[in-house]
């Protein structure tokens, strides 16, 4: 089968498993093995694919029929427009997190200092760090892969950040201008209800977020004000049904200034205050 032939047949095979996604994911698993671009099926559809790639081809697809997301079969992911790689240990980079960057960085100023409670993959700090100006940073994460995988993350970018293996702030010291986080926020119980692709293939202790999902908005809420300076800011991603609580906590912590910013879809997703 030429290109477009083994695109086509990735389709079919992939059309139970991603639905609206097969058309998408049958073409990058091909781009992935052929070591082509967007271009070629347009372009070259006519392009011979040998053996080997066909081979590889169909082992990704069957891969992907598992369940098995994508963005770990690739190995990489986009995300604010850098690539990032991704493996198991952390969970895939996600536009709606990208919200939160944005948010973020309405405020950045030249020179800032960033921490990144839970960075898992690092995408949001680095992010952070490469659309500012002279920003330092440090990503914080108990899991020691997922520091390993952002610290490579850094290197593949180019960009100087610093990340250390910690359970919440015990290995954390100095003050921040701002501190981020995506933390854990799915409540135990729905998680069996989460998508297979979720629950099956991603870290569980990455999406826990206890009985009612705030517990680490708690911890945050509570400590974030003792490694932030004067007039620091904190932003949280939330869950959609999440803004009212979280809002209540920061408020309970002393924090001023707090708002609950939506994503495009119109869900919140981003909550916002200063330093007590």
């Amino acid at each position: 089968m030429n290109y477009r032939e083994n695109y086509e047949n990735g389709i079919k095979i992939l059309k139970d498993i991603s639905k609206d996604e097969a058309v998408l994911e049958s073409r990058l698993l091909l781009e992935h093995v052929c070591g082509t671009d967007s271009n070629t099926l347009f372009a070259h559809p006519d392009r011979e694919v040998s053996s080997d790639e066909e081979t590889r081809f169909t082992e990704l697809l069957r891969e992907r029929a598992t369940g098995r997301p994508i963005q770990y079969i690739l190995g990489s992911w986009d995300f604010m427009g850098l690539e990032f790689n991704v493996n198991p240990s952390t969970l895939i980079p996600r536009q709606d997190t990208e919200t939160l960057v944005e948010e973020v960085m309405k405020y950045l100023k030249d020179g800032s200092e960033i921490l990144d409670m839970c960075t898992g993959s690092g995408c949001i700090l680095l992010s952070l760090l490469h659309y500012s100006n002279e920003c330092r940073g440090v990503g914080a994460d108990i899991n020691p892969r997922a520091v390993s995988l952002a610290r490579e993350n850094a290197a593949k970018l180019g960009i100087e950040a610093e990340f250390v293996e910690s359970d919440m702030f015990e290995s954390i010291s100095g003050k921040f201008d701002f501190i981020v986080s995506n933390p854990p926020y799915i409540e135990s119980a729905t998680i069996e209800t989460l998508d297979c692709k979720v629950k099956e293939f991603e870290p569980v202790a990455a999406l826990d977020g206890g009985e009612d999902g705030l517990v680490f908005y708690r911890i945050l809420c509570n400590e974030c004000g003792k490694y932030l300076k004067v007039g620091g800011m904190v932003f949280f991603e939330i869950g959609y049904n999440q803004g009212e609580s979280v809002k209540n906590l920061l408020q309970d912590a002393g924090f001023r200034d707090i708002r609950i910013v939506s994503d495009l879809a119109g869900l919140p997703r981003v909550a916002i205050a200063t330093a007590p």
